[in-house]
C-alpha cells in the first residue's frame, strides 16, 4: 500500500500540485484486512484528499483486488508542517544569543 501511495503522489505532483501540497504529509494505515485508516493534518487538506481520493482508492482495489476496502478518516495534527522563514531562524538565534537583538538595530537587517 505504502509503495502504491508514494507512486500516487508522485504522479500528482506532476498532475495537480496544489493537492499534492496539500496531502503529501498524510499518512496511510492498515486499520484491518478491509480498512485503511487516512491520518490527516487540517480539514482542508482533507477536502483536497477527497476530490482526488477516488484515482488513488479506485486503482489500489484494483490492484490487490479487494473491493470491501473501508476508509476511516483520522485528525493528527502532528502532521503539519511549519513554514520556517529568515525571520524565524533569527529570532530563534536570537533567544540564544541576545547580542543579536542589538546588532538588527545596528544593522537594520531586512529578512522579508
Amino acid at each position: 500500500m505504502q509503495t502504491e501511495w508514494r507512486n500516487f503522489l508522485k504522479d500528482l505532483s506532476v498532475s495537480d500540485i496544489v493537492a499534492y501540497n496539500a496531502i503529501s504529509s498524510f499518512q496511510l494505515r492498515k486499520a484491518d484486512e478491509n480498512q485503511i485508516e487516512v491520518l490527516y493534518s487540517s480539514d482542508s487538506a482533507k477536502h483536497e484528499f477527497e476530490r482526488v481520493q477516488a484515482d488513488f482508492f479506485n486503482h489500489f482495489k484494483h490492484k490487490v483486488n479487494n473491493f470491501k476496502i473501508e476508509i476511516l478518516y483520522k485528525a493528527d495534527t502532528s502532521l503539519k508542517r511549519e513554514v520556517v522563514t529568515k525571520r524565524k531562524i533569527f529570532d530563534k538565534f536570537a533567544e540564544i544569543n541576545p547580542v543579536l537583538r542589538d546588532l538588527e538595530d545596528l544593522m537594520k537587517f531586512d529578512f522579508s
